[in-house]
């Protein structure tokens, strides 16, 4: 039993910038969200840059940063960790990216890097197993493993016959590049599948550029003929036709486990197998979410009953929720505001805390402005309540209101040791 515990919420893209359609307010400050303001009413709030300034983070990087680890001495590519946490087979000196099943027009111009989010799970399910089963690597001796994950997501694992592949190669999916070591989201770029190019000279390098090339355009001539693209094309959807991929590594990162970081056992619920991935490598016990009713507001309180059950068994509880991300990508600043409400409404109201033993911390992994339709590098507002946890005179969850608080600006690296529990 613990004396103290911690209570971990990210909401995934959370933060954004004043747009003009909701007065000139970010949809977290024009959403109804009494619970969250709440828990505000009851500490200290302050701002936080997830990975540094000046950084547009991919979500792995940032959350790797938010935990408390240095990314740039951690990461080894967000392939690998989607990898492992989709639980396929990687072996350090495999190649493994992050892929999206992707539109694209005759010359690779790229026309929705989502397939207009109308891609279901099951249908990328059908056009996975036609590339596993049609696709034959020959400009190395390699086999590959191509998995669909969730909706538009997969993950790409090869392995070379003989011999390792390097992670050190240049993404195909052109809104994302490597900077020392780092996914980091572009603000412009040439919107077309870019070529795979070797980041080095070495042979590891080449081969793992040569394959994953070979991937790309092999992977495209299936999926343009496929019977579920023509049935998708006369239904006015959008193809999934071609593979954009991105973030590649040869090796699984190896982070201090968590426990040894805060003195404490952690659970985590988490929903993509990315963030799985991450939890899962850090030590944390990863407990199963509950079957998705279809119906976002009875899982949302589930999810909150099964959090509250786990502070009672762990001392940390970390809780990924992808909510606002995905309007956010797509521009819709009034879908993201109801997407906070619903999350408001369903989670934070059914969480059942003892704050005199508890500190809840609420934040974001990044970032996503409607108006860019990317992640940016503009700090995300966060509040901490409970033990230990003085109230500051912040009434509402909010960027402008979180600005002012008393914790001021933070890195991402040292949210959970300020707040919670000195390293050790």
């Amino acid at each position: 039993m613990y004396a103290k515990r911690l209570l971990y919420v990210l909401l995934d893209g959370l933060g954004d910038r004043p747009v003009a359609k909701l007065g000139r307010k970010t949809p977290l400050e024009a959403s109804y969200r009494p619970y969250m303001n709440a828990i505000a009413a009851r500490g200290s709030s302050g701002v936080v840059y997830t990975v540094g300034k000046g950084i547009a983070p991919e979500s792995d990087v940032a959350v790797i940063s938010m935990l408390g680890y240095d990314p740039v001495k951690t990461y080894t590519g967000r392939g690998p960790i989607e990898a492992f946490g989709s639980m396929m087979e990687f072996n350090n000196g495999n190649l493994a990216v992050r892929c999206n099943f992707a539109t694209v027009d005759h010359e690779m111009g790229i026309v929705d890097r989502r397939c207009g989010r109308s891609l279901t799970t099951e249908e990328a399910k059908v056009l996975a197993d036609a590339i596993n089963r049609e696709v034959k690597l020959e400009s190395h001796p390699a086999e590959f493993e191509f998995m669909s994950t969730v909706g538009h997501r997969g993950v790409l694992v090869i392995r070379k016959n003989t011999g390792k592949l390097s992670g050190n190669i240049s993404n195909t999916d052109p809104a994302y590049q490597k900077m020392e070591g780092l996914g980091l989201a572009l603000k412009s770029f040439n919107n077309k599948i870019a070529k795979c190019e070797a980041l080095d000279e070495t042979l590891e390098a080449k081969a793992a550029a040569d394959l994953l090339q070979e991937f790309t355009v092999k992977s495209h001539d299936v999926l343009e003929g496929h019977p579920l693209n023509k049935a998708r094309r006369d239904g006015g959807k959008p193809p999934a036709n071609a593979i954009l991929s991105r973030d590649a590594g040869d090796r699984l990162p190896d982070f201090k486990k968590v426990n040894a970081l805060y003195g404490v056992e952690f659970a985590s619920l988490v929903e993509m197998p990315v963030e799985r991935g991450i939890a899962m490598l850090c030590g944390m016990d990863l407990v199963e979410l509950p079957k998705p009713s279809g119906d976002l507001a009875v899982d949302y309180s589930r999810r909150a009953e099964l959090a509250s059950d786990l502070l009672e068994s762990y001392g940390g509880v970390y809780i990924h929720i992808k909510g606002p991300d995905e309007p956010a990508h797509d521009g819709d600043c009034r879908s993201k505001m109801k997407s906070i409400e619903l999350i408001d409404a369903h989670f934070f109201r059914n969480l059942k805390i003892d704050y005199e033993k508890t500190v809840i911390i609420v934040t974001a992994d990044h970032s996503t402005p409607c108006e860019m339709k990317a992640h940016s590098d503009d700090t995300v507002p966060l509040v901490a309540a409970g033990i230990g946890i003085e109230r500051d005179g912040t009434m509402e969850f909010g960027e402008t209101a979180c600005s002012r608080g008393s914790l001021g600006t933070l890195n991402g690296q040292e949210v959970i040791t300020k707040l919670f529990a000195r390293k050790q």
